[in-house]
C-alpha cells in the first residue's frame, strides 16, 4: 500500500503520546537471556510464545530502508526491534490486568476532536474519509490502532496519577535556571588552534581512509504520476488513488521503471551524473528539479529500484539508474579541509581529556587556573550571567552547565559539537526569588512533575523486569537476520 499504518504512526499517533516516556524496559530490562529453542518461536513472555511469523509481520510493517535491511546480519537492530515489541506485549498484559478499556464513544470523541480532520473549525467526515482513502488504511484498522494507543496513554497516566510535588523540588528546578552568577573563564580556542596538523599526519590519515575520499555521482530519472495519465481525468479522485495503489503494487511485484512509464505513458526526465550538491561533473548546478524532490530521489541507495514518491500532494515514479564513485586526491581542497578538521578534532579531544584528568585529580585549583592561562598566553575574563538567554558568549546549554557549578569549582565545559571549549571557575552565585502562585511557579512545578514522573516510570520498569520472565531464542533471531 502507498501509505501504511507504520508510516502514519509517525504523525497522528505520536500526538497521542507527546510527553509520555516509553519504558526503558523495552531496551535494557532483559539481560543476557538469549537461549535456544523451537525454530518457530523467537521469544516468550512468561508462558506466552511469540512466533517467528508474528514478529516478521511486525518487522515488515516498519518499512526498514535498504541500508538497514542490508546490515541486519551485522547489527543488533533486530534485537532492539524485538525488545521494543516485547515491551509492547508486556504493556498489553498490564493493560489487560488493569481492565483498561476504550469504548466506542471515547474512540469517536478522540477522532472527532483531532484537528487534522477539521474544516471550518468542525470535524469533517469528508476529510476523515479522504485521509483513509489516501493513506490506504481501512477505518476498522485505523480505529483499532487509535484505541490501542489510547489504552497505552491511560496506562502510563495511571502509573503517575495523583502525584503530589513537594515544594522543595519545584524550588530546585527553578534554581537550576534562575541565577545571577559571577564567573571567570578562559576561552580555549586559541589553545587548541596552536596544534596545526602536519603534512605527515594528514598523509597518514588519508592513506588509512582512502576509501572514504571519493565523489559520488548518481544518474537519476523520474516521472510525475498525474491523474490524467493513470485514471483518464484531472481530479485526484477515488479512481486515481485506486489506480495509484495498483501502480505501486506492480512496482513492488518487480515491474521495471521503463515498463511502468511505458504502460502509463508517463513523461520521463533524466539527469546524468550529479552529486548530492546538485552539481554535474563540471560543477554546474542542476536547476530543473526542485530541491526537495531531488533529495528524495538522491537518497535512494540501490540502482534499478524504482520507487513511488509522495511529495506536496504530487506523486512521482523515480529511480537511480547508475552510481559512480570517483576517488579524490589528497590535494583536493575539500579533502584537505576534511583532513584538517578530523586531525584538529582529535587533538582537541586529547587536550581536553588531559585538562579534565587534572581537574578530576584535584590538581586544578585557582592558582593553577591562573598559571594555565599565563603559560599558554590566554586571557582570564570576568563575566556576570544574569539570564539563560544571555548567549553572546555561551550557548544556553553551556550556561545550564555553568549554573550547575558550585562556587569555587573549576570545570571544562564544551558545547555539543566541541567547537567551543571553556575553562570556567564559579566565583559567586545568587538565586532569584520564586513567588508561589505565579506563572513561573506553575511552569517549574510542571518541570518538577515531569522529572518525578520519569523516576516513577523507571521504578515501574524495574518492577516489570522482576514480574515478567522474558526469554529470547538466539538461534531463531540469527535465522531471521539472515533471511532478508
Amino acid at each position: 500500500m502507498l501509505t501504511s499504518i507504520g508510516k502514519f504512526s509517525k504523525s497522528f499517533f505520536i500526538k497521542l503520546l507527546v510527553g509520555i516516556i516509553i519504558l526503558p524496559f523495552v531496551f535494557w530490562g532483559m539481560g543476557d537471556v538469549f537461549r535456544g529453542g523451537s525454530q518457530n518461536v523467537i521469544a516468550s513472555v512468561d508462558s506466552k510464545k511469540i512466533s517467528t511469523q508474528e514478529f516478521v509481520k511486525y518487522l515488515q510493517r516498519l518499512n526498514l530502508n535498504e541500508e538497514q535491511i542490508k546490515n541486519l546480519p551485522n547489527t543488533n537492530l533486530i534485537e532492539k526491534i524485538l525488545s521494543e515489541y516485547i515491551g509492547k506485549k508486556v504493556m498489553s498484559l498490564e493493560i489487560e490486568r488493569l481492565g483498561i478499556m476504550v469504548n466506542d464513544v471515547s474512540l469517536r470523541n478522540i477522532i472527532k476532536n483531532d484537528k487534522s480532520f477539521f474544516k471550518d473549525d468542525k470535524f469533517s467526515r469528508t476529510k476523515y474519509e479522504k485521509f483513509l482513502l489516501t493513506s490506504g488504511v481501512t477505518a476498522p484498522l485505523f480505529e483499532a490502532n487509535i484505541a490501542e494507543q489510547e489504552k497505552r496513554r491511560q496506562f502510563l497516566s495511571s502509573i503517575s496519577g495523583g502525584t503530589v510535588i513537594p515544594e522543595i523540588l519545584i524550588i530546585n528546578e527553578f534554581k537550576k535556571e534562575n541565577q545571577i552568577k559571577t564567573i571567570q573563564y578562559i576561552d580555549l580556542e586559541k589553545y587548541h588552534s596552536k596544534d596545526r596538523p602536519t603534512e605527515k599526519s594528514k598523509k597518514e590519515l588519508y592513506e588509512r581512509n582512502k576509501n572514504v575520499f571519493f565523489k559520488e555521482f548518481k544518474s537519476l530519472k523520474y516521472a510525475e504520476i498525474t491523474p490524467e495519465k493513470i485514471s483518464g481525468n484531472k481530479e485526484y479522485s477515488e479512481i486515481f488513488f485506486k489506480k495509484l495503489d495498483t501502480f505501486e503494487n506492480d512496482i513492488l511485484d518487480g515491474q521495471t521503471f521503463n515498463e511502468a512509464v511505458q504502460n502509463s505513458n508517463l513523461d520521463v526526465i533524466s539527469i546524468n551524473k550529479v552529486t548530492a550538491n546538485k552539481e554535474d561533473e563540471n560543477k554546474k548546478k542542476i536547476e530543473r528539479i526542485p530541491d526537495d524532490l531531488f533529495k528524495k530521489i538522491y537518497s535512494i541507495n540501490n540502482t534499478k529500484t524504482p520507487k513511488v514518491i509522495n511529495l506536496g500532494n504530487k506523486y512521482y515514479l523515480a529511480e537511480v539508474s547508475n552510481i559512480e564513485k570517483k576517488s579524490r586526491s589528497i590535494n583536493d581542497p575539500e579533502v584537505q579541509e576534511a583532513l584538517n578538521a578530523q586531525l584538529s578534532f582529535e587533538k582537541k579531544i586529547e587536550n581536553n581529556n588531559s585538562i579534565i584528568k587534572d581537574i578530576s585529580m584535584g590538581a586544578f585549583d585557582k592558582s593553577r587556573f591562573i598559571k594555565f592561562a599565563s603559560d599558554n598566553q590566554l586571557e582570564v575574563k570576568d563575566y556576570k550571567i544574569n539570564d539563560l538567554k544571555q548567549n553572546e558568549i555561551f550557548s544556553e546549554n553551556v550556561l545550564k552547565r555553568i549554573f550547575q557549578q558550585k562556587d569555587g569549582e573549576i570545570n571544562l565545559i564544551t558545547n555539543s559539537t566541541l567547537s567551543k571549549s571553556f575553562l570556567v571557575m564559579s566565583i559567586k552565585t545568587k538565586y532569584r526569588d520564586l513567588k508561589k502562585g505565579s506563572n513561573e511557579y506553575e511552569k517549574y512545578e510542571a518541570k518538577a512533575r515531569l522529572n518525578l514522573v520519569n523516576k516513577i516510570y523507571q521504578s515501574h520498569d524495574n518492577n516489570l523486569n522482576e514480574k515478567y520472565k522474558v526469554e529470547f531464542n538466539q538461534r531463531t533471531i540469527e535465522r531471521v537476520k539472515n533471511s532478508f
